[in-house]
């Protein structure tokens, strides 16, 4: 599926105890509209980027391609509970701006 099924990967989100929702979109991206509660770590400096490796992470980008090599990335590095839901794309709600 192109967007992936960001509705059910959100509510998995929500329900799990100290999760973070990650937009691994550009910072300009993520300005002009995100998940509310979502940060920001775009895939472009994710490498260089220090994430807490103690809670899930639930990432997402525009159409689940980013989201998807960004779970790769963090996996390689030794994050052990990353999980990618997909893309904004397919988000039925509100936006944060």
């Amino acid at each position: 599926m192109l967007f992936g099924n960001i509705m059910k990967g959100l509510a998995e989100y929500e329900s799990t105890p100290g999760a973070l929702l990650a937009d691994v979109r550009e910072a300009e991206e993520f300005a002009a509209g995100h998940i509310p509660g979502a940060v920001n770590f775009p895939l472009s400096v994710l490498s260089n980027t220090a994430l807490p490796q103690d809670r899930p992470l639930f990432l997402y980008c525009l159409r689940g391609a980013r989201s998807r090599r960004a779970a790769g990335i963090l996996k390689r590095m030794g994050y052990t509970r990353v999980k990618s839901i997909g893309g904004i794309a397919g988000y039925k709600g509100s936006l944060e701006r």
